[in-house]
């Protein structure tokens, strides 16, 4: 059994920077009730009773930060249109900073969720994945080099829409941060895109993520190791974080050391945007100065929050105090050495 003072760490996560780059985009849900269906075509009759526009992505990421009291610098892309002011305003009512890329050959991001009883029917994505132009990731690379200045932690955030490339990670391995060396890299990893990851500071991939990245299981017999061992030897990653679901987290310091960190949810009715949660709260608690294992463990409380609701939610510092406060005594269980 292992205590670890996370009540303290909460407190020194405000004010704290974290600089986020990456796939942002608006996420749109229409609410209503189906009651017939349509008489032109087989497909149900959506009464809309309520629509809502919220950030998705990379915006999510940033909004987790902000609801633990840290600083989010948002830089991305987005087009010039309705979707884009309205991404910009959410962001901005989120408390967010920003320094997007306008793009006026690009459509900002967006997806729409139709939603019946409680129930998703339907999904419509209006996007445009195709790489970006020189000009457009030479301005991304730009305003990376000027916020860098006041960071030390970089989330990239990649859903696969374009933005993450191999001219982005290569400028940001040559950033200089607030410290003077190069900013912490965390990486929310895309399959398609791991090959673009080589060499960053924190890989966080959930299991699904980390089996196609190996080319191994994850939750068969010999555990998350094998999966490991074949992302560190493909990517030459310093760390390596794998959220397992109900089995909580593995956190691999490197091939020589692993630990599990046992999920603290009671109730799971939602895993939309745990990802970003754990990813925001890993690096605001890094920014903080906590080591690696009190940083898992703390996005592992405030992932156990963010289940229990419906939606994209966000923790807070006093439900992560309450949730801490009902484990007080952590067992970390020691994995095993990487073969």
């Amino acid at each position: 059994m292992i205590t670890l003072d996370m009540l303290s760490l909460v407190d020194h996560l405000a004010g704290r920077r974290v600089m986020i780059v990456g796939d942002v985009m608006l996420d749109h849900y229409t609410f209503g009730s189906v009651t017939r269906i349509s008489p032109e075509a087989p497909v149900p009759v959506l009464q809309v009773s309520d629509e809502q526009y919220r950030l998705g992505g990379a915006g999510n990421v940033a909004r987790n930060i902000v609801a633990l009291g840290g600083q989010a610098m948002m830089i991305g892309v987005a087009g010039i249109d309705q979707d884009g002011q309205t991404l910009t305003t959410l962001l901005s009512e989120a408390g967010v900073q920003t320094d997007l890329v306008h793009d006026d050959r690009r459509r900002t991001t967006r997806k729409t969720r139709i939603i019946a009883q409680n129930q998703q029917i339907v999904r419509v994505d209006r996007e445009e994945t195709e790489p970006l132009s020189k000009a457009v990731v030479e301005a991304l690379l730009e305003k990376l080099a000027v916020h860098a200045q006041h960071h030390d932690i970089v989330i990239v955030s990649d859903y696969g829409k374009g933005v993450v490339t191999r001219a982005l990670m290569a400028g940001l391995q040559t950033l200089t941060g607030q410290s003077g060396a190069r900013p912490r890299i965390l990486v929310d990893p895309k399959p398609c895109n791991y090959d673009l990851y080589k060499g960053v500071d924190l890989l966080t991939p959930n299991a699904k993520e980390a089996s196609e990245g190996a080319g191994l299981p994850v939750t068969g017999p010999d555990g998350p190791g094998p999966a490991a061992n074949a992302l560190f030897k493909r990517l030459g990653c310093a760390h390596l974080l794998i959220t397992l679901g109900p089995q909580g987290m593995a956190l691999f310091h490197g091939p020589d050391r692993a630990q599990r960190i046992p999920t603290f949810a009671r109730k799971v009715f939602d895993v939309t945007g745990a990802g970003d949660t754990v990813i925001a709260t890993l690096a605001l608690a890094m920014a903080a100065g906590a080591d690696l294992l009190s940083s898992a463990v703390l996005a592992n409380h405030a992932a156990g929050i963010v289940v229990a609701q419906v939606g994209a939610a966000t923790a807070s510092p006093e439900a992560l105090r309450e949730a801490i406060a009902s484990h007080p005594d952590l067992a970390i269980e020691e994995l095993p050495p990487l073969g």
